[in-house]
C-alpha cells in the first residue's frame, strides 16, 4: 500500500512555497506506465486493448537536472500519443528512451524498464533545479509537451526546428500521468486562473498544435474570410481549430459524424456543418474515388466556394479528399495520420491547381504560451468531456483509442475531485459554465 504523501497533501491544501520546500520530496509515487517486457503482447491481435498494457503503480522519483523542475500533477490528459505508446506502435517508445539514454547522465535517467506516459498536465511546482531562474516552488502551471534543448542552435530559429526536439511523455520518460512529473523549466506556463485543474491540464497539446497549424507563422497563416474545412471538428484538435478559425475571422466548415456532434459545434458558433455519414459515399466511405467531388459539392452548397485551408490530421482515410477539395492555391495543413500514415491522392489536383501541403508538428514554446494566453483571456475555452481517476488511466486511454469521446479526456492525478484549482471565480462567472462545460453537457 502506498505511504501517505505529506508533500502532495500540502499541495492539495494550498500550501505556500516555503512550506512545500520544508517537506521532503517522496522517493516513490504513483503513476501510469507501460512495461518494456510487454512489448509484443499485441502481435497478431486485431483489438490491441490498451487496458492490458497500461499499469498504475509505484515508481521511483528521479533526480532532476539543473534546468528541470518537479511538478505535483493535479490533472493530466489523454492524447493519441498515449494510445500509440500503449499499443507499442508505430514503434515501441522504449526505442526513444534507449536513444535518449545514450546522451549522457540526463538522458540515461529516462532509459528504464517502464515508461511513465502523458504529454498534457497542470499542477504545482514543488522543486526547482539549481539553474532555474524564472519559476519557483508553489507556482501553479500547465505544461508544454515540447521538450527542447536550448543548446541546439536550431531551437533559436524555431523550437520545432531543433534536431533534438522531443515530445515529452512520449519520447521522454516521467510524463504527466502520475502524482509527480519531471519537466524542463522552459516547458512551464502560467495556469489560467479561472480554470479547474482538469480543464487547464487538458488543453495545451491539441490547442497549441491547432494554433501553429492555423495561426502561427509556420502553418497555413489563416486570414480573415478564409474558408477552413475542419475534419473531426469535435475531436481534440478539431474542437480547438473551430474556435481559432472563428476568433480569427475565418469561416469554419466542420465535418462531424453524428447529429449530437453537430449540435456541439453549432453551440460553438459554427454555422456550416457536414455530417460525413450523410454523404452519398457508399460502402467505400471517404476512400470512394468520387469522395472529393461529393464533399466539394457539399462545401460549396454551404459557403459558395472551395476551402482555402484544409485542417487535416486523419491521414489515409481523408487525405485524397482533402487535396481535391482545397481551392486553387489552397493549403492542406497536416499534423498527423490517425487513420494511417500512407496517403493516396491524385497529384494532378495538387500541382495543376498550385496547392500546397504544409507539414506541421507540435509547436514551439512561444506558440504554447500564446495559446494559453487566449485561454487566460477567455477567448478559447476547454473542450473537456470526461474525467477519470488515475487508477482508471487505462479506461481513459481506451475511450480515446476507440473514439468513444468528444473533445478531451482528463485524468485526475493529485487532485481529489473535479472542480478544484479555480483562482478567479469572478472571471469564470463572467464567461459562464455553459461555455466552459459545453463538451460535458
Amino acid at each position: 500500500m502506498a505511504q501517505p504523501d505529506a508533500l502532495l497533501d500540502a499541495v492539495r491544501n494550498g500550501a505556500a512555497g516555503q512550506e512545500l520546500l520544508d517537506i521532503d520530496l517522496p522517493t516513490r509515487f504513483r503513476a501510469a506506465f507501460t512495461r518494456k517486457d510487454e512489448v509484443g503482447i499485441f502481435e497478431g491481435q486485431t483489438d490491441k486493448d490498451v487496458r492490458r498494457s497500461l499499469h498504475v503503480g509505484e515508481v521511483e522519483m528521479p533526480e532532476i537536472a539543473p534546468d528541470e523542475c518537479v511538478v505535483a500533477v493535479m490533472s493530466a490528459a489523454i492524447n493519441y500519443n498515449t494510445v500509440w505508446s500503449a499499443i507499442f506502435e508505430p514503434v515501441p517508445t522504449f526505442a526513444f528512451l534507449e536513444k535518449f539514454g545514450r546522451q549522457g547522465w540526463h538522458g540515461a535517467r529516462h532509459d528504464l524498464p517502464y515508461h511513465i506516459l502523458g504529454s498534457d498536465g497542470s499542477g504545482v511546482v514543488v522543486r526547482t533545479g539549481a539553474g532555474v531562474r524564472h519559476w519557483k516552488v508553489g507556482d501553479r502551471v500547465v505544461i508544454s509537451p515540447a521538450y527542447v534543448d536550448e543548446e541546439d542552435h536550431g531551437s533559436y530559429d524555431d523550437g520545432m526546428m531543433s534536431e533534438t526536439q522531443l515530445a515529452w511523455g512520449f519520447e521522454t520518460n516521467f510524463g504527466s500521468l502520475g502524482e509527480y512529473c519531471v519537466v524542463k523549466a522552459n516547458q512551464l506556463i502560467r495556469k489560467p486562473r479561472h480554470l479547474t485543474w482538469e480543464e487547464a491540464g487538458s488543453n495545451t497539446l491539441c490547442a497549441a498544435t491547432a494554433y501553429r497549424m492555423l495561426v502561427g507563422s509556420h502553418g497555413a497563416r489563416m486570414k480573415q474570410g478564409d474558408v477552413v474545412l475542419i475534419w473531426g471538428a469535435t475531436g481534440g484538435l478539431g474542437s480547438f481549430a473551430t474556435q481559432l478559425v472563428r476568433n480569427g475571422g475565418g469561416i469554419p466548415v466542420a465535418v462531424v459524424s453524428s447529429e449530437e456532434k453537430a449540435e456541439i459545434v453549432r453551440a460553438q458558433g459554427c454555422e456550416h456543418i457536414i455530417n460525413r455519414n450523410e454523404l452519398p459515399l457508399g460502402e467505400q466511405g471517404l476512400r470512394n474515388p468520387k469522395a472529393g467531388r461529393i464533399l466539394g459539392e457539399a462545401i460549396r452548397n454551404l459557403v459558395g466556394e472551395d476551402p482555402g485551408i484544409v485542417f487535416e490530421y486523419l491521414g489515409r482515410e481523408t487525405f485524397g479528399a482533402s487535396v481535391y477539395v482545397a481551392k486553387r492555391g489552397g493549403k492542406i495543413v497536416t499534423c498527423g495520420s490517425s487513420t494511417g500514415y500512407r496517403h493516396e491522392y491524385d497529384n494532378r489536383f495538387l500541382w495543376m491547381r498550385l496547392k500546397s501541403i504544409v507539414g506541421s508538428h507540435g509547436f514551439n514554446y512561444h506558440e504554447a504560451v500564446e495559446t494559453n494566453r487566449l485561454f487566460s483571456l477567455g477567448m478559447l475555452h476547454p473542450t473537456l468531456s470526461a474525467v477519470f481517476p488515475l487508477d482508471e488511466a487505462g479506461e481513459a486511454t481506451r475511450a480515446v483509442q476507440t473514439n468513444q469521446h468528444v473533445g478531451k479526456v482528463a485524468v485526475l492525478c493529485g487532485a481529489t475531485g473535479e472542480g478544484q484549482g479555480v483562482e478567479d471565480p469572478a472571471m469564470r462567472e463572467r464567461i459562464g459554465e455553459e461555455k466552459l462545460n459545453l463538451y460535458r453537457r
